[in-house]
């Protein structure tokens, strides 16, 4: 049984992230986590951005917050977000300001990894457009530990390189558009 979904995003995927979660009931039952390549240096108004199109609350995520079903989170910028087993069960986060890996940080590699980790066959890791290969190898720790890998299909992606170093670094269990993302993510909430 799934109990959260880490996002990764860059380059050509904002609307994308729009339209996924848009599609999510607000009786959702799972936590979305969400790691885009944000500059430190801007401000950061993703939360309400994806706000508008969420039917689920939106928030930053902050360190050792207790991860709550059906809300979504985002790593703030500047900062790993990782995920970490806590008492009773419980998830939280975890923040890192440890060097960027892939030239970033939040990195979609770290949070998947640690996902991984802490969630083994409970996790969904989706990958979305960008112009990086950040997210490849935390897909391949996802595969390796069990998860679910859902990879939007290159030909479909405005900028392909990061589906495609992960279609290339493992053996994904789904290639697909938008409309075939969402559609895995409300059978999930049937089961």
């Amino acid at each position: 049984m799934h109990r959260l979904i880490a996002i990764g995003l860059s380059a050509g995927s904002f609307p994308l992230i729009g339209r996924i979660l848009g599609a999510l009931p607000s009786s959702y039952p799972l936590p979305v986590v969400v790691v885009a390549h944000i500059p430190e240096r801007e401000e950061c108004s993703l939360v309400e951005l994806l706000g508008e199109y969420s039917k689920l609350p939106v928030a930053m995520a902050t360190d050792k917050e207790i991860i709550k079903s059906g809300w979504v989170y985002l790593a703030p910028p500047g900062y790993h977000l990782l995920i970490e087993n806590g008492a009773q069960a419980a998830l939280s986060f975890s923040l890192s300001v440890d060097e960027p890996v892939q030239s970033v940080r939040p990195s979609i590699d770290v949070l998947f990894e640690s996902a991984a980790e802490a969630l083994e066959t409970d996790l969904i890791g989706i990958l979305l457009s960008g112009a990086n290969s950040d997210g490849a190898d935390g897909m391949v720790a996802v595969k390796k530990h069990g998860g679910l890998c859902i990879v939007l299909d290159p030909r479909v992606s405005e900028f392909s390189c990061m589906p495609e170093a992960a279609i290339r670094r493992c053996e994904v269990d789904y290639v697909v558009g938008v409309d075939e993302i969402v559609s895995l993510l409300l059978s999930v909430d049937e089961k």
